[in-house]
């Protein structure tokens, strides 16, 4: 009985004939694939498979737990990968199992001998059952450990069937259908494996969760937060895809749609998940790194680490489809060996041929699918990653402590996220090739193995050879790369500094000597950019020549060994070469993208590492008690220094009541905005307590003004109080200037308010004070930059308005509030600290402190002051002095207008909704639109040559695919002609092999030649246009714009396109190869080839539609990152003070999404692309191998046949490479269009016109004739000057006065050519300045700005940067500066790079890391904001002393500085310059008075021109009213504090 069960079972043998004699029993009878034994062990597992299974889907819980709707969500699309994968494969066995049945029945009449198609059945229904299980039990899934168990047996029996397939595929020289199921059923065993034992949480399982957020109302109850949750409507359509649409990226049609019908628009393009938002990655990073805290108590966890657990899922799915890809590839020689085997007559049944065919088609679209799942999730995870990145650079700057901050350029820290961040997030795609390569490898070596025998060593020892060779190189590259991004800061940090002062540059004449410097830097650049790019393409050579040495060695070793050379084994073995070497040849891909990665990742982690700000203890909130003091300071010692002799405030006790008001007065650089800053918690070191109590609003001494609009700065994130609003804006003097602009308040203002004047920004940032309900306000000198008489009024507006707040606030009517006696009630509550120079505000203060050397010398009352300190009489004195002791009998007291608030809330509604005319100063960024065709790649080879090397390249690159065509010809012809011996036909092959080598490296070293010229080129141009372009263009582009460009734009141009283009070409030309051979082998076959080609093209065409936009708008908005993140450094402090990181943070999560979403369709838009033409490369190569084994014809030798197929399978992955590189280079040419922007900005006049240049003595007399000067700032604007004409005479004084923006200026910046006339001419003794080379007139001329600016650097570069003069006459310039104390207290002196001087705002490291950086840290460091304002002033000064022009122009040169030495300094003025023309522009009216000549200006007409005590005696005059406005002014310095009130 049993033995007829057997016979009836397994048969007399269950074996192939071939392998019969190995497994009919013991170990092998279990192994082997074909034995009954193993059969039988199969079908037992399957049985008890699905028992459980059957179990498991009849049974039903009691209680099933739901997942939360977003648990479910991400974790249902695993979920679903597995049910469609194993279901499928189900399907097919059972296709599989009925068919042999049938087949059986047909030639045999019987079905017996059970087990080989009962198990296949068997295996069918197995698949299909697991597939329902996971489809229709996900919810309950981890919570059900029969699936679990059942997942292990499938993982254990697929593994089983894998590795006996393989070995089977191998020893039996044959590969079937059925082996190729099982391979694949291993993959989805992995897949189904992890989905049971990595099940998700469910709501309310995990306390860390937030019910509320998954919370969905009952019927009945108001749910229209959860429908705007649950909307599809709402949703990103990735997010609302399914399975299948997300496997073939079907979502993504209608964006592609809506892309080919017209320009994308960044409207057009859709969010993205909330999961892949800025702000979710920033949280879930910041949680698991929260996590390994807990768990490392002592060390801090690398960033490293914690984003490979905050990704490990993601991380093992892509990881899963890189699996799968490699393994379906490497079946791929399988097959081709079945199909010389079957062209040869020995298929093993009838329909062999068709089913091979099948098999290889469904192979190749696995293959295809699981390739792009792998990059799309991987590109995924680097989107996650580099937004999380950025985001945390951001949330670092604003917590940068202030020594941290010297060892990080702006330029540095913008780079971090344009350039290292974005490297960063490309290593996730590289990721994988470094195992999947190497597996693949070790396949392709196995089945080599079988093909050639022990020669597959010498394979092997080649392959271990080229990564020992590379070792060295990889470490070289490494120091390379490191080196060049060294050198890149340095440059950006110099091109940022030149580009944000540019203006100074233009007026000092000093842009040919920054250029020079940044092309210095530049060539310090190039030399690590040509190490980098060298190493580059040795490593390219290396790898290349390997697939061409790996098989001329395997064939010598071949012969050597006696291994007879067939077309089976040849072949074999070169479609298994054929398919890793486009692998092998990623490797040098993957070294860069690695080292690029790593060396950002260092630098970040040391930046996020980077010493914080330790004293925001500092601010106290009130908790609603009255509180006994608003300001509380007892200290020993404030330093900016850990370390330093000298600290910078010392001894400081002061108690302020709420209410005070207190002014702080003292000679330049006493330390009396270090006060202000330790009260905002900036100063590092404190030693002792400093306190403020409530909300705090600051304005800072340079005025910070962020691109937005005026309304925007004002309100500065509060809410919109029109009232409110009105008030501020109608007591800070800004109605008049909002009527004159022509969008009023929603004007917006260019980065740094470069289109307002210096006393329209202060007064913009004082009404951005004033409309916070602060209750401290601490005010740096706001004053200094406006007239006298709007200076009154802010000063009023710093007690008045914040009354009227109080009233508004608690619904009084605020028109009392500005009687005296409520006044001074109401003032009471509030707390005012003024720094200023100004003498006139003291005496409306409850105490004033007069600060010297870093210590209060005395705190009192004005009047006490006065009677008690020398000090602060020598100060009032020498304000005395200057205002003069003629005073005008009587003066008008200037009334504040009384505005009900009714009208205040018309007039605001009125402005609300008055139509705008005309242009805003910034304009939406400029792109590329539609089509450009070949026009960017054709610009990049203009430049040095680029076409001789690019057609040399890809010449080599030619003959390389030709010798590749002859060489594998020469084998196909010849490897079974007998006439050729096996000598010959090694011989002839490798002398092919080094030719091609040779023409390798040709290849190589053009493509290197080509990126290097190009680059310098492209730079040098782009230089050259940055610094001849005119101040509209910095007015009107924001900073981020321009470093977008010369950062991430820039170093993709010096380091990718030119590979990237040799790449894309080369690939090219191997895809069509292929084409070319199979055409040639099959030639019936061309009518399928062209079709497909162009069907290729077509769909290449529909993608690029949008690809290409996708792309530029990704550009753009990368520059709003880049500028929010610019503006951000220059306001932290102000920021911090006002308390508004959160909402900054928040609006840069907001940027990092707006440009991270075109990126991420961007990538899809490949992805998609892709698939669609492996698919029809498939297509190709199926009814080709089909083809070429059933049609007889010449081509149907197996050598050809060989060589057909080996092209044919690795056609796949060439198309793949040439979609790939064309993509990516579409991607990386818009740099290039971004670039080639900015090369062609239209220029200002010459710097030189050689046949028009003034003599070297011009301007020997100094006399300046002004004729019907109009101007106005870009066409179609208003005239800001309207035909002013006047005269000035050589050596005459002029004065120029006038209310705040009424043009003064201008006519300053007309005088330098900084904006052409539009009308008129301006004559300088005899010629026109219009007629000459800007530099000829700039240099010529002396100018003290209103905006002190210092470079980083010595004292010396900073004084003489041109080196014209000596050190003798520096230290003089000092001397008369009252700056040669300062410098002397530097070790080094004018060449100092220490920082010891103690005003310094910033200095060495308060930490190990920064105090080894002391050494190298400048004397000036950038924006020289380690001196103070007033000093800054100085050093402007002393260029100009230095400078000695015969024309002088000081645009409002002492306002930061106190009265005592500015008196001394408008001396040394009179005296150094007496004889030269000095051009003033003031708004204290003393430093005009004693001027030969004083021209007022209105709303840029010329009001008057005379003498100034003409004026003032003549009546209706505007400069007689200016001076009793000041006089009124200053008169109540002397009364008391009451007058002010």
């Amino acid at each position: 009985m049993g033995e007829t069960l057997r016979t009836v079972f397994c048969g007399s043998s269950g074996c192939w004939s071939k392998i019969g004699k190995i497994c009919s029993s013991g170990f092998l009878a279990i192994i082997c694939p074909c034995s009954c034994l193993n059969h039988i062990l199969v079908i037992s597992v399957d049985i008890i498979l699905l028992f459980f299974l059957l179990l498991i889907l009849i049974y039903k819980p009691s209680a099933t737990k739901i997942l939360s709707p977003q648990q479910s969500l991400s974790f249902s699309t695993m979920l679903n990968y597995a049910a469609f994968l194993n279901g499928s494969l189900g399907l097919v066995y059972l296709g599989l199992g009925f068919w042999i049945v049938g087949e059986k029945l047909i030639e045999e009449n019987t079905i017996l001998h059970l087990h080989g198609w009962l198990m296949v059945l068997l295996q069918g229904f197995t698949w299909f059952f697991l597939g329902l299980a996971v489809r229709f039990k996900r919810h309950q899934l981890p919570h059900i450990a029969g699936l679990r168990l059942c997942s292990v047996l499938a993982f254990f029996i697929a593994g089983f069937h894998c590795v006996t397939s393989f070995w089977e595929a191998i020893v039996g020289d044959a590969v079937s259908f059925k082996m190729i199921l099982d391979v694949m059923s291993f993959p989805g065993a992995i897949l189904l494996m992890f989905c049971t034992f990595s099940g998700p949480k469910y709501a309310g399982a995990d306390s860390e969760i937030d019910g509320a957020a998954f919370y969905a109302p009952l019927p009945g109850e108001g749910g229209s937060g959860g429908d705007k949750i649950n909307s599809d409507a709402s949703l990103p359509p990735f997010e609302k895809a399914g399975l299948i649409s997300r496997l073939s990226f079907w979502w993504l049609n209608s964006l592609m749609k809506k892309g080919k019908e017209k320009t994308l628009e960044d409207k057009d393009i859709p969010q993205l998940r909330r999961e892949d938002r800025a702000e979710m990655c920033y949280l879930m990073f910041i949680e698991q790194q929260n996590k390994q805290k807990k768990k490392q108590s002592l060390d801090s966890p690398s960033i490293l680490s914690t984003i490979l657990l905050w990704q490990w899922k993601q991380i093992l799915i892509s990881g899963f489809f890189a699996l799968m890809k490699v393994l379906t590839l490497s079946i791929g020689p399988l097959f081709l060996r079945a199909f010389i085997l079957v062209a040869e007559g020995k298929e093993a049944f009838k329909y062999e041929g068709f089913a091979l065919t099948g098999g290889l088609f469904l192979t190749k679209c696995l293959e295809s699918l699981s390739e792009r799942q792998w990059f799309f999730r991987t590109r995924l995870i680097g989107l996650q990653v580099r937004s999380f990145l950025s985001a945390a650079i951001y949330q670092k700057q604003l917590k940068l402590s202030n020594p941290a901050k010297g060892l990080y350029s702006p330029a540095q820290i913008v780079s971090f996220v344009t350039i290292d961040a974005y490297k960063i997030g490309e290593y996730p795609y590289w990721f994988h090739q470094i195992w999947s390569t190497s597996l693949q490898l070790c396949l392709a070596l196995l089945i080599i193995y079988y093909s050639v025998g022990l020669a597959t060593i010498a394979a092997l020892f080649v392959v271990i050879l080229t990564v020992v060779v590379n070792s060295p190189v990889g470490r070289l590259q490494h120091k390379y790369q490191k080196m060049l991004m060294g050198t890149q800061d340095k440059r950006l940090k110099a091109f940022t500094e030149a580009l944000t002062n540019m203006k100074i540059l233009k007026l000092y004449a000093w842009e040919t000597h920054f250029k020079n410097v940044i092309e210095r830097l530049r060539k310090e650049e190039f030399k690590w950019l040509l190490s980098v790019l060298s190493q580059k393409g040795y490593i390219v050579i290396l790898f290349w020549s390997s697939p061409i040495v790996v098989s001329a060695v395997t064939y010598w070793a071949c012969y050597f060994l006696g291994t007879t050379l067939s077309a089976s084994n040849v072949f074999t073995f070169m479609a298994s070469l054929s398919i890793a070497q486009e692998s092998i040849r990623l490797i040098p891909d993957v070294i860069s993208a690695f080292i690029e990665a790593k060396i950002s990742l260092d630098r970040i982690a040391k930046f996020l590492d980077a010493p914080e700000l330790q004293n925001k203890h500092v601010r106290k909130m009130g908790d609603g008690k009255q509180l006994e003091e608003s300001i509380f300071i007892k200290s020993n010692r404030i330093s900016w220094e850990d370390n330093s002799t000298r600290a910078t405030l010392r001894n400081i006790n002061l108690v302020v009541k709420p209410g005070e008001k207190v002014a702080i007065c003292g000679e330049v650089g006493s330390g009396k905005s270090t006060l202000l800053a330790a009260l905002l918690g900036e100063v590092p070191h404190v030693d002792g307590i400093v306190r403020v109590y409530g909300k705090i609003a600051y304005v800072s001494q340079t005025a910070w003004i962020p691109t937005g609009t005026i309304q925007e700065n004002i309100l500065f994130g509060s809410a919109m109080d029109p009232y409110r609003y009105r008030e501020a804006i109608e007591k800070c003097a800004l109605v008049k200037d909002l009527e004159m602009l022509p969008f009023g308040d929603l004007t917006e203002i260019g980065e740094r308010g470069v289109n307002l004047s210096g006393g329209q920004k202060q007064r913009v940032q004082l009404a951005r004070a004033l409309y916070q309900d602060a209750d401290v306000y601490l005010l740096d000198d706001p004053f200094s930059a406006v007239d006298a008489h709007t200076a009154t009024n802010l000063f009023n507006v710093s007690t008045v308005l914040l009354c009227q707040k109080l009233c508004y606030a608690f619904r009084v009517n605020a028109n009392a509030c500005c009687g005296q006696e409520y006044v001074m009630g109401a003032l009471s509550m509030k707390t005012v600290i003024l720094v200023t120079h100004q003498v006139d505000f003291l005496p409306a203060f409850d105490l004033v402190l007069l600060m010297s050397e870093g210590e209060i010398l005395q705190a009192a009352t004005y009047d006490q002051l006065m009677h008690s300190s020398q000090e602060f009489q020598d100060l009032v004195n020498a304000h005395n002095a200057m205002v003069g002791s003629e005073r005008q009998p009587e003066h008008d007291s200037t009334q504040k207008s009384k505005i009900r608030k009714g009208e205040i809330q018309k007039i605001y509604t009125e402005k609300q909704l008055r139509e705008t005319s005309g242009e805003q100063l910034i304009k939406k960024e400029e792109r590329e639109m539609g089509d450009t065709g070949l026009k960017p790649y054709l610009q990049y080879l203009e430049y040095s040559k680029g076409f001789l090397y690019f057609f040399l390249s890809t010449l080599s690159h030619v003959i390389f695919v030709v010798g590749q065509l002859v060489q594998n010809y020469w084998l196909a012809a010849n490897v079974q002609n007998f006439s050729v011996s096996q000598l010959k036909l090694i011989a002839v092959y490798t002398g092919i092999g080094l030719s091609l080598s040779f023409f390798s490296s040709l290849r190589s070293f053009f493509v290197v030649l080509l990126g290097l010229g190009a680059s310098q080129s492209i730079f040098s141009t782009l230089l050259s246009s940055f610094f001849r372009a005119p101040m509209s263009f910095y007015d009107s582009t924001p900073l981020g714009r321009i470093l977008s460009r010369v950062s991430s734009d820039l170093s993709v141009v010096d380091l990718d396109v030119a590979f990237k283009f040799s790449f894309a070409v080369g690939a090219a030309i191997n895809t069509y190869a292929s084409f070319g051979v199979l055409a040639i082998l099959a030639w019936e076959f061309v009518f399928v080839i062209l079709p497909t080609i162009y069907l290729s093209i077509l769909i290449q065409r529909y993608y690029l539609a949008t690809g290409k936009e996708l792309m530029r708008i990704n550009g753009t908005t990368k520059s709003f990152v880049a500028s929010h993140l610019a503006e951000s450094i220059a306001g932290a402090m102000t920021i911090r003070a006002f308390g508004e990181e959160d909402r900054h943070f928040s609006k840069n999560l907001d940027f990092i999404d707006i440009n991270a979403s075109p990126f991420f369709y961007n990538f899809t838009a490949n992805e998609w692309l892709i698939q669609r033409l492996e698919i029809l490369c498939a297509i190709v190569l199926s009814s080709s191998a089909l083809a070429l084994t059933s049609l007889h014809t010449s081509a149907s030798k197996s050598g050809f046949i060989g060589m057909a197929l080996s092209y044919g399978l690795s056609m796949n992955v060439f198309l793949v490479f040439s979609v790939q590189n064309q993509c990516h280079l579409a991607n990386m040419i818009v740099s290039v269009e971004r670039l080639e922007q900015y090369t062609n900005i239209p220029s200002e006049a010459p710097e030189v016109i050689e046949s028009n240049r003034p003599p070297v003595s011009w301007p020997a007399i100094g006399e300046v004739e002004i004729y019907d000067l109009k101007v106005r700032y870009r066409l179609n604007a208003p005239l800001v000057l309207q035909g002013i004409s006047c005269k000035f005479g050589g050596g005459q004084k002029i004065g120029i006065v006038g209310r705040t923006g009424s043009g003064k200026t201008t006519l300053i910046s007309a005088l330098f050519r900084l904006v052409e006339p539009t009308e008129g001419q301006i004559i300088i003794d005899g010629i026109n300045i219009s007629t000459i080379g800007l530099h000829d007139l700039r240099s010529r001329l002396g100018i003290i700005p209103q905006e002190p600016t210092l470079f980083s650097g010595s004292i010396r570069c900073n004084l003489d940067p041109l080196s014209l003069h000596t050190d003798e006459e520096i230290w003089e310039v000092l001397e008369k500066c009252q700056l040669r104390g300062a410098v002397q207290e530097k070790k080094e002196g004018l060449d100092s790079l220490g920082m010891k001087h103690h005003t310094h705002r910033y200095h060495s490291s308060d930490s190990k890391t920064l105090a080894n950086n002391r050494s190298v840290c400048p004397s000036v460091v950038l924006d020289g904001s380690n001196w103070s304002m007033g000093q800054r002033q100085l050093f402007c000064l002393g260029r100009a002393l230095l400078k000695r022009s015969r024309i002088l122009v000081l645009d409002e040169a002492t306002a930061s500085i106190d009265n005592a030495t500015d008196s001394i300094l408008q001396k040394t003025i009179r005296t150094e310059f007496a004889d030269c023309t000095v051009i003033t522009v003031a708004h204290r009216i003393p430093t005009v008075m004693d001027c030969t000549m004083v021209l007022a200006i209105s709303d840029g007409k010329l009001v008057e021109y005379d003498e100034p005590m003409k004026l003032i005696k003549k009546e209706g005059s505007l400069f007689g009213q200016l001076v009793k406005e000041y006089w009124s002014h200053s008169s109540n310095g002397s009364n008391t504090s009451g007058d002010w009130l």
